[in-house]
C-alpha cells in the first residue's frame, strides 16, 4: 500500500487511530499498577522455633542441619540464617531473578524435609515451616483499644482470631506475622510444692497426655441387627482452665486426689511474653503483612483495606483499626505527580509548537499525535506482561517528545510546500510524504534499535532498561504509525494554502508571528555565517570532539551512582537497641521516652511501638521498633521532609535519650531485597574461629568505616557480650545418684525454659499448653536452690548435679551461605551516593580484615554492585554500535555515520554537566534519559546529514550542502529540542513523592538536550564536511537530479529573505 493512499482516504487513517485508541484504553484499564517493575528475586523463607534454647544451640542443632539440606537448591544464589536467644530459627534463601518461585519452594520444602531426622524432637513437634514471602514488609496494619477497656490478650488475639484469617485468605499475601502472641493454657509450676509430692515437669507431661487427649471410643449396636445405632463420645480435649486445674495428677487408695490445681497455677495467657505494642500511645497489637513474589502489591493493599473497612464495622466498642505503613500512598502520590506532569508536558510542548508552527490548526496535528501513541502503547503493554509504574510511566513522559518530534516533522515538510506557492493541501502533503517517508521510517528504526538492545541487560537494572526500553519503543512505533497514516491524512483535510497578507490591519497575533519569523530569518542568517565559520576551524571541531568524548568519560566515572534515587516515602522506620541483658520491662520504659520524642514532631500521623522486636536485628527483650507514618505530603512543607524529620529526631534523642541505641532510617526504595535503606554487607569469617575475635576485627572494620567521608553511620546490631550462664551437669555424680543427665536437663527446661506439652481447642483455632514455673520463681540463679530432682525414691537439689558458669555469648547469631557472619548496616554521607560508599567499604575492606576473613553484599547493595558498570558500559557501547551499523546501512558508507555518531557525546556530556549541577546521581532514571538522548541527538544529527546529501548529489560543493541542509533543518531541530526541553521542565522541577527520581530523570534530558542541540547545529555540518570529502574519495558519487528539477522548490523557500 503506497502511503498517499492514507491520505486520499482520510476515513481509513483515523480508523486505525481509533482503533489504536479503543485498544490502548482496554490495555489502560486492566493493567496491573504498581510501584516499580516485579524486581525483588524469589525468596523462600523457613522457619521454626526451639523453646527455651539459646542462639548457639539453635544454630548447631536446628539451622546447621537444614541449611546442610538447603545448600545447592537449584538457581539459589545465596541464603542467609539467624539464630536468637529466643529459640526461634529463620533461614531465607534467595533465587536467581525470574526463577519460578513454585519451584524454588518445591525444592525448598523436599529438601527440608530430608534434614527431619537432624532436628531435635521440640523442633519437630512444632513444624519446621517453608513459606514464600518477600523480606520487605507490604504493609502494617495495627489493632488498637481507644477507650482503654481491654487487655492485651484479649486486643492480640482478637485481632489473630477474627482479623488475620481473613488478611491471610486474600491472593497475593505471604504471610502475616502477627508482633504478639496467641492464646495459651499456662501451666504456672510451683517447684516448692512439687517438690514436696515427689514430682518433676515431665511427670506434669505425661499426666497430661494420659489426660487431655481426643478418643474414638466406636458405637453401640453397628453391625447387629439392632433397631438402633448409638455413638459413644468422649469429652475430648479439655478447654476452660478449670477443667485443666482438676486434671488428676495422683489417688491414693484412702480417697485422697491431688489434682493439677494444687501443684500449679493455670491460666488462660499468652504463648509468649515478647512483644508488647502500642499504636500513638494506646494498647495495641500489630501485624506486618508480606506479599508473595511476583503477585500485585497495589491490587493486595486495595483489597486488604477494603477488608478493613468492613471489619470496622463489627468491631466491640473501643477498638479502632489503625494502617500505619501502606505503600500504596506513595505510589497513589506519585502516580498523581507523573499524570499531572503529563498533562504540563503537553501543554507547554503545544505551546511551543504553536509559537514556531503559528497556526492552530498545524499545532493541532501534533497535538492529536500524542494522545494516540501514548494510549496505544498501553494495550502493547498488557501484551507483553508489563505494569503501570513509575518507570513506564516516565517512558512515557519522555515518549511525548518523541511523538511530537515525528508529526512536527510530517507538518513542517508539508508548510514547506504550501510555502512555495502549492495551492492544494493535499497534493502538498503527498509529495511531502514521497519525500521525507523514507526518513521517517529510518529515524524510527534507529531510535527503537537504540531501546531494544538495553532490553538485554541483566539483574535488576536489566528489569527496569527492559520496561523502559520496551515501553519507548512501543510508543516510537505508534509515532511512526501516526506520522505515515494520521499525520499527513490530517495536514491534507486541516491545513490551508498560504496566502500573503495585504495591507490588511493585522492583529496582533499576527504582528507577533511577524516579529518571531523576522527574529527567527535574523538568526538563520547568523546560523549560516557560524556553520562557515566552523568548517573553516576543522582541527577546532575535531578538538571539540575529542574535548568532549574525553570531558564525557571523565565525568561518567566521578558522578556518584546510585541504583535508584531514596525518596519520602511517607514512612520512617526507628529501630532501638538496649545494653545486653537489659529486661524487656526496662526497654519499655526507653521506648515511651522516645514515643513521647517522636509525638513531639508535628508532621507525625501516626506512630506504631513494638517491645520486644527490631527490624534489623529480629526478636529480643534489648530491642524496640517504631513504624512512623507522617502526614500527606500535601499537608507537609519542604522542611518536613523525611530526611529532615529523621535529623531532627537525631537531634532530640541525642540529647535526651542516654542509654541505648536509637536509629531512625527511610524504608527500602525497592521491596523485596532489605528491611533499611542505605548499604549492607555481611563480614564473612571462614576461619571458624572464635566469635569474639570476629567481632573484635569488626569493630577495627567498623572504626575504620565510620572515618571515611563518605560513609554518615555504619553499624552492627550483634553484641557477643551478653550475660549468659553455661550450665555443666556432672555426669559422675548424677550416675551416683541414679538420675539421668537428661532428666536434670529437662527439669531445668520445664521450670525455666517452658515446654509446649498439649493442645487444647476454644474459639474454633488450636491452642498450646505451656507448662513452665511462675515467674517468681526463676527471678535468679539463686532460685536453682529450691528446685530438685527425683533421685530413686528420695527428692534431690538440682544444685548437687549442675553447676552454673558465668560467661558472655551473642543474642543471637547470623550465617551468610553456611558460614559465620556479622551483618553490617549503614548509610552514606549527604552528598555521597551508595555507589561511593561501597568504594569506601572496599577500600576498608582491604586494609582491615586478616586472612579468612571476607564480605559478601547483601540486599539491594548486593544488586546495585552486580549491575553497576561492565554491564551498563555495555549496554550504552551496543546502543551507538546499532545505530552505526544501521545508518552505515543506510547511507551505504561505513565513514559518513560518523558525522551523526561524533554529535552524540556532546549532549551525554550535557547530562553529566547538568547532573553534577544539580546534585542529581547516575542512577537508573538518569540512565534512561542517556539512553533516550542517544537516539534523539542520533536523530537530530541524521535529520541534517540526511538532507545535505540530498543535495551534494544534485551537484552542490559539499560546503554549500551542508551550509543548505543544516539550514533547512535548523527550524525543526530547534522546535522538536525546545519542544523537548519546555516539555520535560515539570520533570525536572517536580517535588512531592517520587520527585527525585523525576529529577534526575528531566535533569539529564534538559541538560543533555540543551547542550547536545546547540553543539550538534554547528559540528554535525563540519563533520558532514569532512567525512563526506573522505567517502568520495573512496567511493565517487552517483550524481542525481543535476538540473535541480525536485529541489529548486525547496532552495528558492531556504534562499528568500
Amino acid at each position: 500500500m503506497k502511503l498517499d493512499n492514507f491520505i486520499k482516504r482520510p476515513v481509513l487513517s483515523t480508523v486505525i487511530s481509533i482503533f489504536i485508541v479503543l485498544l490502548g484504553i482496554i490495555g489502560l484499564f486492566t493493567l496491573p499498577i504498581t510501584q516499580y517493575p516485579d524486581l525483588a528475586p524469589p525468596t523462600i523463607s523457613v522457619s521454626t522455633t526451639y523453646t527455651g534454647a539459646n542462639a548457639q544451640a539453635v544454630q548447631n542443632s536446628v539451622i546447621a542441619p537444614l541449611e546442610e539440606q538447603i545448600n545447592g537448591a537449584q538457581n539459589m544464589t545465596y541464603m542467609t540464617s539467624t539464630a536468637t536467644n529466643t529459640g526461634s530459627a529463620t533461614i531465607t534463601v534467595y533465587f536467581e531473578q525470574g526463577y519460578d518461585i513454585d519451584m524454588a519452594a518445591i525444592d525448598v520444602q523436599n529438601r527440608v524435609a530430608k534434614a527431619q531426622g537432624f532436628l531435635p524432637s521440640e523442633v519437630t513437634k512444632v513444624g519446621v515451616i517453608t513459606q514464600k514471602r518477600m523480606t520487605s514488609m507490604l504493609m502494617a496494619v495495627a489493632l488498637y483499644d481507644e477507650g482503654g477497656n481491654y487487655d492485651t490478650e484479649f486486643v492480640e488475639n482478637y485481632m489473630s482470631i477474627n482479623i488475620i484469617p481473613e488478611i491471610k485468605r486474600i491472593s497475593g499475601i505471604g504471610d502475616a506475622m502477627v508482633l504478639g502472641a496467641d492464646y495459651s493454657m499456662r501451666i504456672w509450676l510451683k517447684p516448692d510444692v512439687m517438690a514436696q509430692y515427689g514430682l518433676i515437669p515431665t511427670d506434669i507431661a505425661s499426666i497430661l497426655a494420659e489426660q487431655n487427649l481426643e478418643a474414638a471410643p466406636g458405637q453401640f449396636g453397628e453391625s447387629g441387627d439392632q433397631s438402633f445405632q448409638y455413638i459413644m463420645k468422649y469429652r475430648g480435649r479439655l478447654v476452660t482452665p478449670e477443667e485443666f486445674e482438676n486434671i488428676v495428677i495422683k489417688a491414693s487408695p484412702n480417697g485422697d486426689v491431688l489434682y493439677l490445681k494444687d501443684v500449679a497455677d493455670i491460666e488462660l495467657g499468652r504463648v509468649t511474653y515478647g512483644f508488647q505494642n502500642k499504636v500513638n500511645g494506646k494498647v495495641a497489637v500489630s501485624a506486618m503483612l508480606f506479599q508473595t513474589p511476583g503477585s500485585n502489591a497495589t491490587e493486595i493493599i486495595n483489597n486488604v483495606l477494603e477488608y478493613l473497612k468492613k471489619a470496622e464495622k463489627e468491631l466491640p466498642e473501643g477498638l479502632a483499626i489503625s494502617v500505619p505503613m501502606n505503600t500504596n500512598e506513595f505510589l497513589d502520590a506519585s502516580i498523581h505527580e507523573v499524570l499531572k506532569t503529563l498533562l504540563e508536558a503537553f501543554i507547554l510542548v503545544f505551546v511551543v509548537v504553536y509559537l514556531f508552527l503559528q497556526d492552530m490548526r498545524s499545532t493541532l496535528i501534533p497535538s492529536i499525535a500524542i494522545p494516540v501513541a501514548l494510549i496505544g502503547t498501553f494495550f502493547a503493554m498488557k501484551l507483553i506482561g508489563f505494569s503501570i509504574n513509575l518507570i513506564t510511566l516516565s517512558a512515557l513522559v519522555l515518549a511525548i517528545a518523541i511523538v511530537v518530534d515525528d508529526a512536527i516533522v510530517v507538518v513542517e515538510a508539508v508548510h514547506a510546500k504550501l510555502d512555495v506557492g502549492y495551492k492544494s493541501a493535499r497534493k502538498a502533503s503527498i509529495d511531502a510524504m514521497g519525500e521525507i517517508g523514507s526518513a521517517i521510517i529510518s529515524i524510527t528504526l534507529v531510535m527503537m534499535l537504540v531501546f531494544i538492545p538495553v532490553s538485554f541487560m541483566p539483574g535488576t537494572s536489566g528489569v527496569f532498561y527492559r520496561q523502559f526500553g520496551l515501553t519507548m519503543a512501543i510508543a516510537i512505533a505508534f509515532s511512526a504509525v501516526n506520522a505515515l497514516t494520521l499525520s499527513p491524512a490530517l495536514c491534507a483535510v486541516l491545513l490551508k494554502p498560504h496566502t500573503e497578507h495585504g495591507d490588511k490591519k493585522t492583529t496582533f497575533v499576527q504582528r507577533f508571528h511577524m516579529g518571531f519569523n523576522a527574529a527567527y530569518d535574523k538568526l538563520l542568517d547568523k546560523y549560516k555565517g557560524y556553520i562557515k565559520f566552523f568548517i573553516k576551524a576543522k582541527t577546532l571541531v575535531v578538538g571539540l570532539v575529542i574535548g568532549a568524548i574525553v570531558l564525557l568519560v571523565w565525568l561518567m566515572g566521578s558522578t556518584p551512582t546510585a541504583l535508584v534515587p531514596d525518596e519520602d516515602t511517607g514512612t520512617i522506620f526507628c529501630v532501638i537497641d538496649m545494653p545486653p541483658a537489659t529486661s524487656q520491662e526496662r526497654t519499655g520504659q526507653l521506648l515511651d521516652q522516645v514515643d513521647e520524642i517522636i509525638s513531639r514532631i508535628p508532621a507525625v500521623d501516626t506512630r506504631v511501638l513494638v517491645n520486644g522486636y527490631s527490624f534489623v536485628a529480629g526478636q529480643g527483650a534489648t530491642y524496640g521498633t517504631f513504624i512512623i507514618k507522617l502526614k500527606n505530603w500535601e499537608e507537609r512543607s519542604a522542611e518536613e521532609s523525611s530526611t529532615k524529620i529523621i535529623q531532627q529526631l537525631y537531634g532530640i534523642v541525642n540529647q535526651e535519650v542516654k542509654d541505648g541505641r536509637v536509629m531512625f532510617f527511610a524504608p527500602p526504595m525497592i521491596p523485596g531485597y532489605s528491611v533499611t535503606n542505605g548499604f549492607s554487607l555481611q563480614l564473612l569469617d571462614k576461619t571458624g574461629g572464635d566469635i569474639n575475635k570476629f567481632f573484635e576485627i569488626t569493630q577495627e572494620f567498623l572504626a575504620k568505616l565510620n572515618q571515611q567521608p563518605e560513609i554518615q553511620m555504619a553499624y552492627t546490631t550483634f553484641n557477643p557480650s551478653f550475660p549468659q550462664y553455661l550450665v555443666d551437669v556432672d555426669v559422675a555424680k548424677c550416675k551416683q545418684a541414679g538420675v539421668s543427665p537428661s532428666t536434670v536437663l529437662s527439669t531445668l527446661q520445664g521450670y525455666y525454659g517452658g515446654m509446649y506439652v498439649s493442645n487444647f481447642n476454644r474459639f474454633g483455632k488450636l491452642y498450646r499448653v505451656m507448662m513452665q514455673a511462675l515467674p517468681e520463681t526463676r527471678v535468679s540463679p539463686e532460685t536453682l536452690n529450691k528446685i530438685k530432682v527425683r533421685s530413686g525414691s528420695e527428692m534431690a537439689p538440682i544444685t548437687s548435679f549442675v553447676k552454673l558458669t558465668k560467661v558472655y555469648g551473642p543474642d543471637l547469631l547470623n550465617r551468610f551461605n553456611m558460614y559465620q557472619t556479622i551483618s553490617v548496616n549503614g548509610t552514606p554521607n549527604e552528598g555521597y551516593s551508595s555507589g561511593d560508599a561501597i568504594a569506601a567499604i572496599e577500600r576498608v575492606a582491604a586494609e582491615t580484615l586478616p586472612q579468612g576473613f571476607g564480605f559478601e553484599y547483601s540486599g539491594m547493595t548486593r544488586e546495585e554492585k552486580s549491575s553497576s558498570g561492565s554491564a551498563t558500559a555495555i549496554i550504552f557501547g551496543l546502543c551507538i554500535l546499532f545505530v552505526y551499523l544501521l545508518l552505515s546501512a543506510q547511507y551505504e558508507s561505513y565513514i559518513l555515520p560518523l558525522a551523526v555518531i561524533l554529535s552524540v557525546p556532546f549532549g551525554l556530556m550535557g547530562t553529566f554537566i547538568f547532573a553534577n549541577m544539580f546534585d542529581v546521581t547516575n542512577n537508573i532514571y538518569l540512565q534512561i534519559a542517556l539512553i533516550m538522548l542517544i537516539g534523539l541527538l542520533a536523530k537530530n544529527a541524521i535529520l541534517i546529514v540526511e538532507f545535505a546529501v540530498e543535495r551534494r548529489r544534485t551537484g552542490m560543493s559539499i560546503v554549500n550542502a551542508a551550509v543548505a541542509g543544516a539550514a533547512a533543518r535548523l527550524r525543526p531541530i530547534l522546535m522538536t529540542s525546545l519542544a523537548m526541553i519546555v516539555g520535560l521542565l515539570p520533570l525536572m522541577l517536580a517535588s512531592g513523592a517520587g520527585a527525585n527520581g523525576y529529577n534526575a530523570l528531566g535533569t539529564g534530558s534538559v541538560g543533555g538536550m540543551l547542550i547536545g542541540m546547540i553543539f550538534q547545529i554547528l559540528v554535525v555540518p563540519t563533520l558532514f564536511v569532512i567525512f563526506q570529502a573522505i567517502q568520495e574519495k573512496i567511493t565517487p558519487i552517483e550524481w542525481k537530479d543535476t538540473d535541480n528539477k525536485e529541489l529548486e522548490s525547496e532552495i528558492e523557500q531556504y534562499s528568500r529573505k
